[in-house]
């Protein structure tokens, strides 16, 4: 045991390390989906802002199909979504040089490459919305649907151009915006201030409804725009919605009023099929849901376990009832040997052996001695009956010369088993 000890200790050692680093991994199971996901629970993801809905009685649901088939009549919210032309520029700028353009073209700040990089490969997985699919979601707004669009970055979109709405880059150099109501609406009762970082500001067309402006620069961040029978809800904030900025003054009330005048006709469906959610994920996509090494190591312990499976540890136990077939087979054909031989001494005294093997444990001598012996030694311990009984069952084998006395043998040493069953059973 002590020369064992150190590979003992090292494989503990070995084994809290592993056993501690899937620990993490499954505490941080949230944060393998994209920017902005409400089932994303790092702090830039939406995931406290579902489950605050949820918990205020909202109906709230999730969107995981292309929203060329939107057939249904929930309102719709886009949290931080790519379009075909817009902010994926930005992340294909830090694989693409320019050879040309202006500085103000190649400008991609430290903070947004950083942002980028952590999204890692979902910012590829996540398919942009195109065109047909920006037409569709204005011909469901048209039809009396409520869309809320948080666009990520200042860059404009289709869908701002077709509802005269247009973004001004807010200066880098700005923090955390205070931001109140515009006036009195539905959208932001009992909301006095939000706090969060602002990317853009909104020039938005005539006949629309602020609901939040800067407190110190008095520029819109949120507005609504009548569309058809519907409207447009545009918010330029996206830290609004992410989890680190959701506990903030009036945040998470600004939300939870938001959203219930929302979902007064409909529910409100969550975007996720442009994060990378379409409803159904393949094996190799859930296994490299916490990276390609824990995919690796799954791909091993299954190769491992089927090896296992392979081998066979201990002896193969043979089913019951063929186990019972054999035994009497083996004892008929053994019979027929003896009978045929006329071995009928020998058969008895193979029953004699095994009767005194068993009683030599009681005697307290070999189990190989000769009945005779056995018989003394069981008479010394006041064993008289069964000494009687061995001596019996010898002189009965030594005369054998026919089937009847071997089955007397036999009979009497059945007996004398069954005498010993019973006095273990009341020993015990």
């Amino acid at each position: 045991m002590r020369d064992r000890f150190p590979l003992l200790l090292l494989g503990g050692i070995v084994m809290l390390v592993v056993m501690g680093s899937f620990i993490v991994k499954g505490a941080r199971r949230g944060e393998f989906a994209d920017r902005l996901s409400t089932y994303r629970s790092g702090k830039d993801g939406a995931r406290a802002l579902f489950l605050v809905l949820e918990r205020s009685k909202v109906p709230v649901i999730r969107n995981q199909r292309s929203l060329e088939v939107n057939d249904t009549e929930n309102n719709l919210a886009l949290l931080g979504v790519e379009f075909s032309n817009g902010n994926s520029t930005v992340f294909r700028d830090l694989f693409e040089t320019k050879d040309g353009g202006t500085d103000e073209d190649d400008e991609a700040t430290e903070d947004e490459k950083l942002d980028i990089r952590a999204r890692g490969f979902n910012a590829l997985k996540s398919t942009p919305v195109s065109k047909d699919e920006s037409d569709k979601i204005l011909e469901h707004a048209r039809n009396g649907a409520t869309v809320l669009l948080v666009p990520w970055g200042s860059e404009q979109i289709p869908m701002l151009e077709a509802v005269g709405v247009t973004l001004v880059k807010a200066p880098k150099k700005l923090e955390i915006r205070t931001l109140v109501p515009a006036q009195p609406t539905p959208y932001t009762l009992g909301v006095e201030r939000v706090e969060a970082r602002v990317q853009a500001y909104l020039d938005v067309p005539e006949g629309s409804v602020p609901l939040l402006v800067d407190r110190d620069l008095d520029e819109v961040v949120a507005a609504m725009i009548p569309w058809g029978q519907g409207k447009i809800i545009v918010l330029t904030s996206p830290e609004l919605a992410m989890n680190q900025a959701l506990t903030r003054a009036d945040n998470a009330q600004f939300w939870i009023s938001l959203m219930r005048t929302m979902t007064a006709d409909a529910p409100v469906a969550f975007e996720e099929f442009h994060h990378g959610f379409t409803g159904e994920r393949s094996m190799a996509d859930f296994a490299t849901r916490y990276g390609l090494q824990f995919a690796v190591g799954q791909l091993l312990l299954g190769v491992a376990l089927w090896a296992l499976s392979l081998r066979r540890f201990g002896r193969a136990v043979e089913p019951i009832e063929e186990k019972r077939l054999g035994a009497t087979d083996a004892l008929f054909a053994t019979s027929r040997l003896y009978r045929e031989g006329k071995h009928f001494q020998h058969a008895s005294l193979s029953i004699v052996r095994e009767v005194a093997g068993l009683l030599a444990s009681r005697a307290g001598v070999a189990s190989t001695s000769p009945p005779a012996q056995i018989s003394a030694a069981l008479e010394m311990r006041d064993r008289k009956g069964w000494a009687a009984a061995l001596l019996e069952i010898s002189q009965l084998a030594v005369n054998a010369k026919k089937d009847t006395d071997v089955q007397d043998v036999a009979r009497k040493a059945a007996l004398i088993r069954q005498q010993l069953t019973n006095n273990k059973r009341s020993t015990v």
